[in-house]
């Protein structure tokens, strides 16, 4: 007997079921046994109950965005969040309720006419559950701390298709594991936020230089960097143009922009750019400016560390992106790096079960394609990529960690300590390892 869904139920062949099963990374090309459309708590409690009485494995898609494509389990049972997608804000009590299917552009839409938001990521289509659960980086987070570190309270679909709620004061152990544990521990159908009132602008610079140049120009932004007050991210990449490679070097301010200006004197002081962008954007159009505009079409792939210091050496390779010279090397990735410290150092690392708040800065290499020739290639320079800068990495976030890691990513992504407890915050919540297709954290003995 099917059971009662006040959203709906997907098999193969229905309207609806492979724009649903359809993520983000389009090497995911998974079909689910049945997909539930959840639209309410209760539908939730059903469906993983459907999955445990049908030994069914059970994905959980709520942006669609993790590049391993977990939401989607062959011929299992995946729980689309997407309609459960409401955000209310208490403009006075500076608060956000936010279903675990909303998306961050919806929560941004509805802050911001108050000069309100909390930290979220720099893409608008992510979502925000599995942003917040692996920690949730985002332009505000030196300021106000990461996602997590926002979130009062978590309600959540248990193994077991019960209710809880989270906090401080209530299962604080869970609340603990949460804050960075990633999906490990059941479905969270509801987030509570803490809202700050950041007002509606930015200021967002972006200064390039030939990389073949680029050390000093480095050297010289890194220690900026050092200094650069809470509401400035600093950033860089590095990119292939035609001509030659080029380094871009700035910062994120979130604020008034004529105060984010005047570290602008600094940058360019560096050296003369071959080009400067400053811009003005509201916070909304900040926050969508990453948005990818070939939505759910490229194939993807991608290699993360965290950096607790950027020597000369560590700038080299990061400018040579896995290559014998800048100049050189067939598909090479894009390279970024994200500046932490400030709020997110200030909550002690045994606080959360977020790791390596010490971090200074976030790495990642990143490459997109249309062509399925092409995946060997585009893998195999991204890793080289990601392996040039491993010598100079401590940690990684989990958000970030790509499908072929397995345990050793999760093992990067915690410290040992801090692993044995969330694996035994497992055993209590979740000793089958239901939840398992996720950075996966077994329960002990698993």
């Amino acid at each position: 007997m099917t059971p009662h869904f006040d959203g709906s139920l997907l098999t193969g062949g229905d309207p609806g079921y492979d724009a649903a099963r359809t993520v983000w990374n389009a090497m995911i090309d998974r079909r689910p046994r049945m997909i539930v459309r959840a639209a309410s708590v209760a539908d939730v409690v059903t469906a993983v109950r459907l999955a445990r009485e049908s030994e069914l494995e059970l994905g959980v898609r709520c942006g669609g965005h993790n590049a391993a494509g977990f939401a989607v389990p062959a011929d299992g049972l995946m729980i689309d969040l997407t309609r459960m997608n409401a955000v209310r804000v208490d403009p006075v009590g500076r608060r956000a309720t936010v279903q675990g299917g909303a998306l961050l552009g919806a929560l941004d839409r509805a802050s911001q006419p108050y000069g309100l938001a909390t930290t979220s990521g720099n893409v608008s289509h992510t979502g925000v559950g599995g942003l917040t659960l692996g920690g949730g980086m985002g332009w505000l987070a030196r300021r106000y701390g990461l996602a997590c570190d926002n979130v009062v309270s978590y309600r959540m679909v248990t193994a077991d298709g019960e209710v809880v709620t989270a906090s401080r004061t209530e299962n604080p152990d869970l609340f603990w594991g949460l804050r960075g544990g990633g999906g490990n521990f059941g479905v969270v159908t509801d987030f509570e936020f803490a809202l700050h009132h950041i007002g509606t602008r930015a200021l967002v610079a972006e200064l390039d230089f030939p990389a073949e140049d680029a050390v000093p120009v480095l050297e010289g932004w890194r220690d900026l960097n050092a200094d650069a007050p809470r509401e400035a991210t600093f950033t860089a990449d590095v990119r292939s143009a035609p001509g030659g490679a080029i380094a871009t070097v700035g910062f994120v301010w979130v604020g008034d922009p004529a105060r984010g200006a005047r570290l602008l004197p600094g940058l360019r002081a560096l050296r003369c750019p071959v080009a400067e962008r400053v811009t003005t954007p509201s916070y909304r159009e900040l926050q969508s400016r990453d948005d990818s505009t070939g939505g759910h079409t490229y194939r993807r792939y991608s290699s993360a560390h965290y950096l607790r210091e950027f020597s000369t050496a560590a700038i080299e390779a990061f400018l040579l992106r896995g290559a014998a010279d800048v100049g050189t090397g067939s598909f090479r990735p894009d390279v970024g790096l994200q500046a932490y410290g400030g709020a997110i150092a200030d909550v002690a690392d045994a606080d959360t079960a977020f790791s390596y708040r010490g971090t200074r800065f976030e790495f990642g290499a990143g490459s997109r394609w249309t062509d399925p020739a092409e995946d060997d290639a585009r893998i195999a320079a991204a890793r080289a990529a990601g392996a040039a800068l491993g010598p100079h990495a401590d940690g990684v976030y989990v958000n970030s960690l790509s499908a072929d890691e397995g345990r050793r990513g999760v093992r990067r992504a915690y410290p040992a300590a801090k692993l044995a407890r969330l694996s035994d915050l497992k055993s209590v919540w979740d000793p089958r390892n239901v939840f398992h297709l996720n950075h996966n954290i077994p329960p002990v003995g698993e």
